[in-house]
C-alpha cells in the first residue's frame, strides 16, 4: 500500500475528512469540533458531556475517536445506544466507512463487535426443549393440542435457532412476540454455563468472545444496567462513550428493578414440586402475598404496612428453607443441573426483594417499593433504586474516560442535572467538562414554536375540545403532514378519532401497526399525520416537508403519582433542593427538546412546533421549560401561525406535484 500516514500524526479531523470523501459527505463544523474534544477526553482520561444537535453527525464524531484510540493506542472503548436503530447504524454504516477510510489511511484495521443482552440470543438448548419450565406451547403447535399463534411463532423459531449464524433477534424477520422469544431464550443468571453440553455452539458466548477480541464494542444501555449491577458482562475497557445518553438513568434503574406477584409463587412452588421439593408452604403463601397486596392498595409504599411486612418476613423463611434445600438436589445430570440453577435464581432474587423491602435501604430512602395492579387486576410488589448515580459512576465510569451524548442534554442552560445523574459530581470522578457544538441548522429561520397561549390549562382529566379543535385547525391548515406527540395512548386515540371526523387527510395512530410500518408510511405521504406517545417523541428521524408540523399536547411532566418521581422529588427537597424542578421540570424539560427536536432533520426542513399547553407561557416554570427548546421564532398569535402553515402547505404540495 503506497503513502501509508503514521498513526502518531493522524488527527480525527484528517480520518473524518477520508470518510466525507470516500462517501460523499459534508464538511461540518460542529462534527469536526465534537471529534476534536472526543479525542482529547479520551487520550486524557476525562469526563465530557457533549450537546450536539440534530445534523451534526455525533455517531461518526465519537466513532472516529475511538477507532483512533484503538489503532493508536490499543485502548478498548464501549459505545452504548438506546436504540436498536442506532446500533445498525453504526455497525452496518459508520463504522464501516470508519474502518475502510483508516486502513486506507495507515494500512491498520482495529476490530469492531456488536454485543447485546444475553436474552437478545437465541439459547440452543432452550430452544431444543431442554430447560424443564418450557409450557405447552411448542406442544400445542405441533398439533397435540390444537394450533396457537404463539406456538407457531415459536416452532418457525426452532427452525431458525438451527439455521442462523448469529442467534440475534433483531435478525429474525418477521419478528416475533415477546412470549415466544421467552420459550428459546434467557437471561444470563438462569444459563448453567461451562456444564451445558452445547457450549461451544452457544450464541450469547461466541458474541461475547467476539467482544473480547474488539477494540471498539457497541452495546446498549440496559446492557451497562447489568453491569451496574456488578454483574460483569462486558471486557474491561479505557473508555466509555454514551450516545442517547438522555435515557441512560432510565434504563439502568429499569435494570435495577424487581417486582413479585402471587403468580411468581405459584410458578416457584410447581418448579420446586417438579424438582422434588414440596411442603414449603408456597401454596398459603401465594393467597396470603395476594392478599396482604390488595389490602395495601395501590401506589407508593412510604413504609412498609404490617399486613404487607408480616407476609414479606414470612417469604424470607421459605425463600431461605427451599435454598437450602435445593442444595441436595442431583446434579449427576442435565436436567438436574437446569433445575437446580433455576431455581436457586429465582428463589435468589425473591430473597433479595422481600429482606431489601424490610431493610435499610427502604427506610432511609434510597429503595422505593409500590404496588400497582395489572390488566388482570392482579397486584404486584415493585422495588428500585432511588438513585443510581453510584451505581453507574462506582461500575461504569471509575478510572476510565466518559463521554456522554445527545442531540439534548442541556436543562436551563447548563449540564448540571445530567452530571449529577450520572455521578460525574461525586469526588472519585475527577473533572468534567460539558460543551454543545451546537447545530448547521438555523432554528429561528427554518421554525416556528407556537405556544398557544389562549387554550385553557389542562387539568386532571386532560383537556377539552378547545384544544382538539386546535390540533384540526392546524392540521387543516398545514394540509396534513403533522407529527402529533401525545401525553398517553388514551389522548392519541381520542386525538385521531376527533381529527378523522373532520379531515378528508390520512391519519395513522400508534398501536394500529408496528412504529416501523407506521413511520414509513407518514413519510411516504405529503399528506399524512401520525399520532403517538412517548416511543415517537425521541428517535423519529423524518427529513423532508412530509413532516412540517410537530403538535405537542401538553408538557410531558410524570404522573404526579408515579411512586420513582415522587421518591426522587422527595430526596432532592430532603437535601434542600426544589423536588419538582430539579426532576419533574428537569424531566419534562429534555422530553420537550426531544419533541420539539422531531421538526428540523435536515438543512432545508421548515415548519412549525405547536405546544397546545398553555401553561408554557403562564406558569413560572414555563421560562425555565422554554429555555431548554430549540432557538425557533416564538409566537402566541394563531393567525399568523395558520397563515404561516398554509403558505408552506401550499409552497411545498406545489414542489411535490411538480416532482411527480
Amino acid at each position: 500500500m503506497k503513502n501509508l500516514v503514521s498513526l502518531d500524526s493522524l488527527s480525527p479531523r484528517d480520518l473524518l475528512k477520508r470518510v466525507r470523501e470516500n462517501f460523499s459527505g459534508q464538511d461540518r463544523a460542529g462534527q469536526n469540533e465534537m471529534a476534536a474534544l472526543v479525542y482529547e477526553a479520551l487520550c486524557e482520561q476525562r469526563h465530557l458531556i457533549v450537546e450536539a444537535g440534530t445534523g451534526t453527525g455525533k455517531s461518526l464524531g465519537y466513532l472516529v475517536p475511538a477507532v483512533l484510540l484503538a489503532a493508536g493506542e490499543g485502548k478498548r472503548s464501549v459505545i452504548s445506544t438506546a436504540t436498536l436503530a442506532l446500533q445498525r447504524q453504526i455497525i452496518r454504516k459508520d463504522a464501516p466507512a470508519v474502518l475502510h477510510a483508516i486502513y486506507e489511511m495507515t494500512g491498520s484495521r482495529p476490530k469492531i463487535a456488536l454485543l447485546k443482552g444475553w436474552n437478545n440470543y437465541v439459547c440452543l438448548r432452550k430452544a431444543g426443549g431442554g430447560y424443564p419450565e418450557d409450557d405447552a406451547l411448542i406442544s400445542r403447535a405441533e398439533g397435540k393440542y390444537g394450533s396457537t399463534a404463539i406456538g407457531e411463532e415459536v416452532v418457525r423459531l426452532r427452525q431458525w435457532a438451527m439455521e442462523t449464524d448469529s442467534g440475534e433477534r433483531d435478525e429474525l424477520v418477521p419478528g416475533v412476540s415477546d412470549r415466544a422469544w421467552a420459550q428459546v431464550s434467557l437471561p444470563k443468571n438462569e444459563c448453567i454455563g461451562d456444564k451445558c453440553p452445547l457450549r461451544g455452539s452457544c450464541f450469547p458466548m461466541l458474541a461475547r468472545a467476539k467482544a473480547a477480541e474488539a477494540d471498539v464494542i457497541v452495546t446498549n444501555h440496559a446492557l451497562l444496567g447489568v453491569q451496574a449491577a456488578q454483574t460483569p458482562v462486558l471486557p474491561p475497557a479505557e473508555a466509555f462513550i454514551i450516545d442517547e445518553a438522555h435515557e441512560l438513568v432510565n434504563r439502568v434503574t429499569s435494570q435495577l428493578s424487581v417486582s413479585l406477584n402471587k403468580y411468581d409463587l405459584r410458578n416457584l412452588a410447581r418448579a420446586l414440586r417438579t424438582a422434588g421439593i414440596g411442603d414449603l408452604e408456597f401454596d398459603s403463601l401465594e393467597n396470603e402475598f395476594g392478599d396482604a397486596l390488595t389490602s395495601v392498595g395501590e401506589g407508593r409504599l412510604v413504609s412498609i404496612p404490617s399486613v404487607l411486612g408480616d407476609v414479606l418476613i414470612r417469604a424470607v423463611g421459605v425463600a431461605q428453607d427451599a435454598l437450602g434445600r435445593t442444595k441436595d438436589l442431583d446434579i449427576k445430570t442435565e436436567t438436574g443441573m437446569i433445575q437446580k440453577k433455576l431455581l436457586r435464581t429465582r428463589l435468589t432474587e425473591m430473597l433479595n426483594l422481600c429482606t431489601d423491602a424490610l431493610g435499610e435501604k427502604t427506610a432511609t430512602g434510597r429503595l422505593v417499593c409500590w404496588v400497582s395492579l395489572n390488566k388482570d387486576g392482579t397486584s404486584v410488589l415493585h422495588s428500585a433504586p432511588v438513585d443510581v448515580a453510584a451505581d453507574i459512576s462506582r461500575e461504569l465510569f471509575k478510572d476510565c474516560a466518559a463521554v456522554l451524548t445527545s442531540a439534548t442534554l442541556q436543562v436551563n442552560g447548563n449540564f448540571q442535572t445530567i452530571a449529577s445523574n450520572v455521578g460525574f459530581n461525586f469526588p472519585d470522578q475527577g473533572p468534567w467538562e460539558g460543551v454543545s457544538v451546537g447545530t448547521p441548522f438555523v432554528p429561528a429561520e427554518q421554525g416556528i414554536l407556537y405556544m398557544a397561549a389562549h387554550l385553557p390549562e389542562p387539568g386532571r382529566e386532560g383537556y377539552g375540545e378547545e384544544n382538539l379543535e386546535e390540533l384540526a385547525s392546524l392540521i387543516e391548515a398545514s394540509k396534513g403532514g403533522c407529527l402529533g406527540l401525545f401525553s398517553s395512548f388514551a389522548a392519541a386515540r381520542a386525538a385521531a378519532e376527533y381529527v378523522r371526523g373532520r379531515s378528508s387527510y390520512p391519519l395513522y395512530c400508534q398501536g394500529e401497526d408496528g412504529i416501523s410500518n407506521l413511520i414509513a408510511a407518514f413519510g411516504a405521504d405529503y399528506h399524512a399525520s401520525l399520532f403517538g406517545t412517548l416511543s415517537l417523541w425521541q428517535g423519529v428521524d423524518v427529513p423532508g416537508m412530509t413532516n412540517r408540523l410537530v403538535v405537542i399536547d401538553r408538557i410531558p411532566f410524570a404522573r404526579p403519582d408515579d411512586p420513582l418521581m415522587q421518591a426522587r422529588m422527595q430526596a432532592v427537597n430532603e437535601r434542600g433542593g426544589n423536588g419538582f424542578m430539579e426532576v419533574s421540570a428537569a424531566q419534562a424539560a429534555l422530553l420537550l427538546a426531544q419533541g420539539s427536536g422531531r421538526l428540523l432533520r435536515s438543512a432545508t426542513d421548515k415548519g412549525v412546533v405547536a405546544i397546545l399547553d398553555s401553561r408554557l407561557t403562564k406558569r413560572r416554570y414555563g421560562s425555565y421549560l422554554r429555555r431548554s427548546l430549540p432557538d425557533f421564532w416564538p409566537t402566541t398569535q394563531r393567525d399568523a401561525v395558520l397563515g404561516a402553515l398554509k403558505r408552506i402547505s401550499l409552497q411545498e404540495g406545489e414542489a411535490e406535484e411538480k416532482k411527480d
